[in-house]
C-alpha cells in the first residue's frame, strides 16, 4: 500500500485512534497495548515504513503505559502555548496520537492561514507570517520533533498531485528552517497527494481547503527516554 492510496484507511483509522484518548494523554489507556499498535499502523500509513517513524519518534519498542501518561502530562503543559500559536497562525490545533500511541498535536492552517493556488506550492507573505507563529512555538519547544505533511485537491492526476503535495510540505518546512527551526527537529516532510481530502472536491471552496499543509508536533526520542527513566519534568 503506498502513501498516496490510503485515504479511506487513514480516515477510518484516525476516527478509531481518536476515540482512544484520555485526559492524561492516551498513555495510561493505550500505551502498553492496542493503542500503540494503532499508532504504529498510523505511522505506516502516513510514512510508508514498518516502524511508523514518520509521525512519532523512533524508539525501537512499544512504549509502556506509565511512560505514555508522563508524556501526555508533558504535552499537556505545552497546550496553552500551542493554542496561542495556532490562533496567531490562523490554524486549528488538534490533539492526535503519534506512532508510539502518545499524545501529539496537529497544526492545520485554515483558509486565511496557508492555502495554495491550483498547481502551486509557493508561499505568499501572509502564509509566511502564519507559519512563523508555529515556527516560534517549535523554537521554544525543542524537545518536540516535527512532521510536515502536504495535500492537494483532486484536480489533476496522481503523477501531478503526489509530487506537488510534497513540494507544498517542503515549502513550509524550508521556511520554518529559514527562520530558525532546527533542521534536526524536522524529521519528515511528505506529500499525500489528493488521497486524504477533508472537504468536498466538487466545489471550489472544498478544493481550496484540500490544498493544505499540516504540521505535526510530537515528543522526541530523548523526551520519551527521560519519561521511561522517570526523569521527565
Amino acid at each position: 500500500m503506498t502513501k498516496f492510496k490510503i485515504g479511506a484507511a487513514l480516515a477510518g483509522l484516525c476516527l478509531l485512534i481518536s476515540s482512544c484518548s484520555t485526559s492524561t494523554g492516551n498513555g495510561a489507556l493505550i500505551g502498553a497495548g492496542g493503542g500503540a499498535a494503532l499508532g504504529a499502523l498510523a505511522g505506516r500509513l502516513l510514512g510508508g515504513n514498518a516502524k511508523g517513524t514518520a509521525i512519532g519518534a523512533a524508539v525501537g519498542a512499544a512504549v509502556g503505559g506509565g511512560t505514555g501518561a508522563l508524556i501526555g502530562k508533558h504535552m499537556d503543559k505545552k497546550k496553552a502555548a500551542a493554542q496561542a500559536a495556532a490562533a496567531a497562525a490562523n490554524a486549528q490545533l488538534t490533539e492526535v496520537v503519534d506512532a508510539n500511541g502518545l499524545k501529539a498535536y496537529k497544526f492545520e492552517f485554515n483558509e486565511s492561514g496557508v492555502r495554495f493556488a491550483t498547481n502551486k506550492a509557493d508561499l505568499n507573505d501572509a502564509a509566511k507570517t502564519n507559519i512563523a507563529s508555529v515556527a516560534n512555538f517549535l523554537k521554544n519547544n525543542t524537545d518536540c520533533d516535527v512532521a510536515v505533511v502536504g495535500h492537494t485537491d483532486s484536480t489533476g492526476s496522481d503523477a501531478i498531485n503526489n509530487p506537488l503535495s510534497e513540494k507544498r510540505a517542503q515549502s513550509v518546512s524550508n521556511y520554518m528552517k529559514a527562520i530558525g527551526v532546527s533542521s534536526s527537529q524536522v524529521k519528515s516532510v511528505m506529500g499525500m497527494g489528493s488521497s486524504v481530502p477533508e472537504a468536498d472536491n466538487s466545489t471550489a471552496e472544498g478544493r481550496s481547503k484540500n490544498r493544505r499543509v499540516e504540521v505535526y508536533v510530537y515528543a522526541n526520542a530523548a523526551t520519551i527516554a527521560a519519561a521511561e527513566k522517570g526523569e521527565l519534568n
